[in-house]
């Protein structure tokens, strides 16, 4: 069975947002093994220098690069706006293919507010984008869950919508 680990920057505290992520992830499992892995978000000052943004993109990579390491033989994929955007079914082959010709792991990553660092994205792995737009980092979990859930969808040709 595939082994789905999602790597975020930040907690979720909207309570909302945590029943859909929670309803997506108990769809999900049906499928897959799946865990949200939140790790702690530096906080911001007011006022931020180049300097400063790469000082915490560095922080915040270094706890997702560690968390990453503790995962032997897995497939990475970054969210990264430089990343490649797919259809559902194009998503859903993607998945397919590394589950079947590359790892039974597949770990995404979601960075913080500010990104991921340029060391952090030079690491063997798959960068997607789901949209040229700026988006909630909560958000985007959701858009990932809804995705996963949908390429198993396709994947077992079970109707989802119309």
């Amino acid at each position: 069975m595939l082994n789905i680990k999602i790597i975020c920057i930040g907690k979720i505290k909207e309570k909302s947002l945590k029943a859909l992520l929670d309803e997506y992830l108990k769809r999900i499992s049906k499928y897959s093994k799946i865990e949200i892995i939140s790790l702690d978000d530096e906080k911001l000052p007011s006022s931020l220098s180049q300097a400063e943004i790469n000082r915490i993109k560095k922080i915040e990579s270094l706890k997702i690069k560690e968390k990453i390491s503790k995962y032997d033989k897995s497939t990475i994929i970054f969210l990264d706006l430089n990343g490649k955007q797919y259809t559902s079914e194009e998503f859903s082959n993607k998945l397919s293919y590394i589950s079947t010709y590359e790892s039974s792991t597949i770990i995404f990553v979601i960075g913080g507010s500010l990104g991921l660092s340029d060391e952090l994205l030079s690491l063997p792995s798959y960068k997607i984008c789901f949209s040229k737009m700026t988006f909630p980092h909560q958000l985007i979990r959701v858009f990932l869950l809804e995705q996963i859930f949908r390429a198993f969808k396709i994947q077992n040709n079970e109707k989802y919508h119309h």
